[in-house]
């Protein structure tokens, strides 16, 4: 392939529209680095968190720098040498990460290209790069040769062009994913199997409930059991260290049998979420008000809520920390290890220069879970035995009463519609906590131990994300339809009982569930087909596109068909901007509620890996189903009470419904994330199905037997 050098733009105009990510870490190296043996180490600031970036990352840097995959290493983003990237969230990974990479690569391809010019006599006319190797058909070099001449101590100026896409090998392919064999072979790779020399275990004993208070705790008894290293008393934050993980469990025991605490009832009434949350001061926005209604003949009310909702990881969240004189060295799964590493400096007042943060995978939880919080326990136990790693692991109790949870939603809506049954007037209100309280929001650490200490940094009300980013409690809650007037307001409570932040999709799931549910009310008022319906309310051909391809792979034609048995159909472009989902939903309501199968059309632009995407969505669809049909956070008015999986069940794998997907591939258009377009979608299909096989609407969330009983008979 011949160099691109002459196609370049003007180089101030290139370097001004650079990838954001590049633009705010233009230096080269710290994106790549090639070895003398071929090698190429790709460093990004997002982390693998089983979604499969990892790989499609690589490939993209394998096709921009024409190696083989095989040559391509994958470093495990750490602070300081990893670009900051900030968080790895949003299904923005491929879209921002593999943006920038791909500007790198191009660039690190230009210059090796231009040193075997310079220096091996290359014709810059016939130069190729095929697996590494340079060559004008006559003479050839390799990255590897070159490695050691070519300084890409540089930053990044839009010199070179990244490639169009019929030039791709690589993206498009669905290759093996890189982190899979070390899985499926029981080879350690998580951070709960990460053992280093000299490794001391430690355990937090948490409050029995949010507001509860330390009154009392003697630890003399603790310290004197044999294997025990340390216990830690810094206000309500208790914890010890072992040199055993099961001797660390029976001193943590020991020290929570000798606390004694102080309890109040500061939670809600579980059973009206909706009337609390309207309830509580909030800050309210106007997310859209355009257009003028048409002429209405008749109007159409509903309220749809949903629960707060436990990221709920089959592998409760650990952290590992070590201290070497004023140096603090951590190991964390944070979907942002720079943000953690300003959160522990602040949280200790401390320079952030003095501290590193390390990724190790662990389980999968698409949002913000307990990572950072355990690291920073790890960071407080070590604290007390310097020199030697610390590694605390969660139990699953914490897990589910402690991590923060997805908030709970709740939102009125209302519609107008003319003559033939179309919409003429859309309105839309939705209420909800905050939904991220990450590490360093509102000025807060956002760690759960540092609100614990002595000296505590209290944990604000959740907030939400700018609508730019996406939103919170109003993303996808402007519906993706051509109404002629839509009004839509958003109000985050300023209460927080229980602490809420990001769960995968944030406010979305529950949107899409809401507008798509009402939407086949709406049809169904007005007489007619749910996806016809849709269609006449779209303009967008896309959006038209993947709604007719989820039609025809869930059989919609055949609707109706069997008794008992409902199909539904949901449809939603995630965060307005970002990939377009259908699905249909098959679903049989006799004994229980079963779904059968999932038909779901996507389309996310260019396809880097198909086998990534589809996995992608099927994880979200399976997701999606527990959240719609089991899952709910439980408390009395004191603490919270879904402590293990009786109390907080989850699909179990007999449910799992056959999930079909077919893509639509778009290579000529930018590149958007997978993990969370399904979702909604999801959910809307689901309940819609139920609707039309029982002929009853559930609008409260998860949709149970018990739900679907009382709303027969109302």
């Amino acid at each position: 392939m011949s160099t691109r050098e002459s196609q370049a733009p003007d180089r101030a105009a290139a370097q001004a529209a650079l990838p954001k990510g590049l633009a705010a870490n233009p230096r080269l190296s710290r994106w790549v680095t090639v070895a003398p043996d071929g090698t190429v180490t790709v460093r990004v600031g997002k982390v693998e968190l089983g979604q499969g970036i990892a790989t499609a990352l690589a490939q993209i840097a394998a096709d921009e720098l024409d190696v083989d995959l095989a040559q391509v290493r994958m470093a495990p983003p750490t602070t300081g040498e990893a670009p900051d990237e900030g968080l790895t969230s949003g299904s923005m990974s491929v879209a921002d990460s593999g943006a920038a990479l791909r500007q790198v690569c191009a660039e690190v391809r230009a210059l090796f290209v231009a040193e075997a010019v310079a220096t091996h006599g290359l014709d810059p006319d016939t130069v190729t790069v095929r697996d590494g190797v340079i060559s004008d058909g006559t003479r050839s070099t390799s990255y590897g040769q070159l490695a050691t001449r070519v300084d890409l101590d540089r930053d990044a100026d839009g010199s070179a062009r990244p490639k169009s896409a019929h030039e791709l090998r690589v993206t498009g392919t669905s290759v093996p994913r890189l982190d899979l064999p070390d899985k499926i072979t029981g080879k350690p790779r998580f951070i709960q199997d990460l053992t280093l020399p000299g490794q001391l275990y430690g355990r937090v004993v948490r409050p029995p409930s949010p507001a509860a208070t330390l009154t009392d705790v003697d630890t003399a008894a603790v310290r004197a059991l044999p294997g025990v290293v340390s216990v830690v008393r810094d206000g309500r934050f208790l914890g010890v260290v072992a040199e055993g993980e099961d001797v660390a469990e029976r001193a943590a025991e020991a020290l929570r049998a000798a606390a004694r605490w102080h309890e109040e009832q500061t939670l809600p009434d579980e059973d009206d979420l909706p009337g609390f949350l309207r309830a509580c001061p909030v800050d309210s926005s106007v997310v859209a008000d355009s257009g003028t209604a048409g002429e209405v003949v008749r109007r159409v009310r509903a309220s749809y809520s949903r629960p707060y909702l436990a990221h709920a990881s089959i592998a409760p969240s650990c952290g590992v920390a070590r201290w070497d004189g004023d140096t603090l060295r951590v190991w964390s799964h944070s979907q942002g290890i720079y943000p953690l590493r300003r959160a522990i400096a602040q949280a200790l007042d401390m320079d952030e220069a003095r501290i590193t943060v390390q990724h190790v995978e662990s389980a999968g939880c698409y949002g913000h879970n307990a990572a950072d919080d355990a690291a920073f326990d790890a960071v407080l136990l070590a604290r007390s035995v310097p020199g030697r790693p610390v590694h605390v692991r969660w139990s699953r109790r914490d897990e589910l009463t402690w991590a923060p949870f997805g908030s709970a939603m709740s939102a009125d809506i209302e519609a107008g519609l003319d003559a033939t049954g179309n919409v003429a007037d859309w309105s839309y209100e939705v209420w909800s906590q905050g939904h991220t309280s990450r590490p360093g929001y509102a000025g807060s650490p956002g760690l759960l131990a540092a609100a614990h200490l002595e000296r505590p940094h209290e944990l604000p009300p959740a907030q939400d994300p700018p609508m730019a980013r996406g939103g919170g409690t109003a993303r996808n809650a402007v519906p993706g339809y051509t109404f002629p007037r839509v009004r839509v307001r958003a109000h985050r409570v300023l209460r927080a009982p229980l602490r809420s932040s990001a769960l995968r999709t944030l406010g979305a799931y529950f949107n899409v569930f809401a507008i798509e549910s009402f939407i086949d009310e709406l049809a169904l008022a007005a007489g007619r087909d749910p996806l016809e319906y849709r269609l006449a309310h779209l303009a967008d051909p896309r959006a038209r596109a993947v709604l007719e391809a989820a039609a025809e792979l869930g059989q919609w034609s055949r609707r109706g068909a069997e008794d008992s048995v409902g199909h539904g159909i949901g449809f939603a472009r995630y965060k307005g901007r970002g990939a377009y989902c259908a699905v249909v939903a098959e679903v049989e309501a006799v004994h229980e509620i079963r779904v059968r199968r999932l038909a779901v059309a996507v389309d996310v632009g260019r396809i880097v890996n198909p086998d990534g995407v589809r996995n992608q969505i099927e994880g979200g669809a399976v997701q999606a189903t527990s959240w719609t049909l089991k899952e709910r956070v439980r408390f009395d008015r004191q603490r919270v009470t879904s402590a293990d999986w009786e109390s907080y069940p989850i699909l179990r794998f007999s449910e799992v419904p056959r999930v079909e997907v077919t893509l639509l591939s778009r290579p000529d258009e930018p590149s958007v994330g997978a993990g969370e377009a399904v979702h909604g979608p999801t959910a809307a299909a689901i309940g819609n199905a139920v609707a039309h096989a029982l002929s009853v609407r559930v609008r409260d969330l998860p949709i149970t037997t018990e739900r679907v009983l009382a709303a027969l008979q109302d």
